[in-house]
């Protein structure tokens, strides 16, 4: 069909049962249909005998369309009890950022994805403070300021919801949202929502980590970014960022190191989530 030059390119993610011969009925397939294979990454995991991998192929030689493609793999997903994506790699997932005060993890992100480093289409941002406005706007993006309160707080957590569905948004990303999203919330974006947290987790969970971690004279800090879940700060962790510290560095010291690590660990993740790495593997991830 196509030439090199001008080929789609495809990314391939999935998870199965292990078991003899999955991986080469999948590559056979994909030979036979003509799709050229360009990367391979793959996990089989003992405990949970689960089979992962990730590939990435274009249609320089594709015999017939992606479509009829997508209708092959599907047939050998329902034999191998497969969860799949398939996806061209062009395509830039929708990302609402969520946001209170700190805006050092919000910077980050709009600026890699102004620069193009980051490979998504960020609609929107969501804060209950209007402190972050101003950077908001100066990058050309809608803010939406959605103030919370105990006794409003499912009406404001509708409107979130709203906006996903309003700029079918694939991925909400909590850049510092000091708020605990509710269990229903939580479920409704299971695998969906991406949160930082100023913590080397499952150490010094909650509020206040550094302070905790500065009374326990830790040699390291950390930040921890994870998909959220019902449960607090217990989501299947993506990304960790460590920096050693020692007995001279003050509480505030501490807090500063952590926002650049908070702002690495995040972007990092979200990358991998938008690049199709991550897979889910109980708690736990798969990083392909």
């Amino acid at each position: 069909m196509s030439n090199s030059n001008l080929s789609a390119e495809y990314v391939f993610t999935l998870k199965c049962p292990d078991r003899l011969g999955v991986m080469a009925r999948i590559s056979g397939l994909l030979y036979d249909q003509g799709a050229f294979i360009t990367e391979v990454s793959q996990h089989s995991d003992p405990y949970t005998n689960t089979f992962f991998s990730r590939l990435v192929f274009d249609d320089r030689v594709l015999k017939e369309n992606i479509a009829s493609l997508s209708s092959k793999i599907d047939d050998l997903a329902k034999e191998f009890e497969m969860d799949f994506r398939l996806r061209e790699t062009s395509y830039k997932p929708k990302l609402l950022l969520a946001v209170s005060k700190f805006d050092h993890c919000l910077n980050v992100l709009l600026t890699k994805w102004r620069s193009g480093a980051l490979p998504v289409d960020i609609v929107g941002v969501v804060s209950n403070h209007e402190d972050c406005r101003g950077l908001v706007e100066w990058y050309g993006i809608p803010y939406h300021h959605l103030p919370i309160t105990p006794e409003t707080k499912p009406q404001q957590e509708a409107q979130i919801l709203g906006l996903m569905a309003e700029y079918d948004v694939d991925l909400l990303v909590l850049a510092r949202y000091m708020q605990i999203l509710s269990d229903d919330m939580c479920r409704q974006l299971e695998g969906r929502a991406i949160n930082i947290h100023h913590s080397f987790l499952p150490s010094f969970k909650g509020a206040k980590p550094y302070h905790q971690a500065h009374a326990r004279g830790v040699k390291v800090i950390g930040a921890t970014a994870h998909y959220v879940t019902a449960d607090l700060d217990e989501g299947p962790i993506i990304v960790q960022e460590v920096k050693p510290v020692n007995h001279t560095f003050k509480i505030e010291h501490l807090v500063h190191m952590g926002h650049d690590i908070e702002a690495a660990a995040l972007s990092h993740a979200v990358r991998l989530h938008c690049e199709e790495r991550v897979v889910l593997n109980g708690d736990k991830t798969v990083i392909l």
